[in-house]
């Protein structure tokens, strides 16, 4: 589903406010070297954290195991601009409410 993947880009690409108008209240993350966050914590994290300048996605893969969840799972590579590429296995959840899709659960492999 297009939203889903236009949301997903927005939160590596647009940060805090992406994240405060897409993500569900009890939303859980888990980063490699950050350790696992959940709702308010995961805005604070961002708001001094550089912001990526570029993400690719490749290998797209959805599932919809009810109509109101979907589940996505991708390679991200992403820069922050000068430096080595940062490379992911991702995953996402997004629950449908009220006409509207928010990310419940995000996680994070480096490769």
């Amino acid at each position: 589903m297009d939203e889903v993947w236009s949301i997903e880009r927005r939160l590596w690409l647009e940060g805090v406010e992406a994240y405060e108008s897409n993500m569900a209240p009890d939303c859980l993350m888990a980063f490699a070297g950050i350790g696992v966050l959940r709702g308010p914590a995961i805005v604070e994290s961002l708001r001094e954290a550089p912001r990526w300048r570029t993400v690719t996605m490749s290998e797209q893969v959805e599932a919809r195991p009810s109509y109101e969840t979907m589940v996505i799972a991708y390679v991200a590579e992403a820069s922050r601009g000068e430096g080595k590429p940062y490379r992911a296995l991702c995953t996402s959840t997004y629950l449908l409410a009220g006409g509207r899709w928010t990310i419940a659960q995000h996680q994070q492999t480096p490769i």
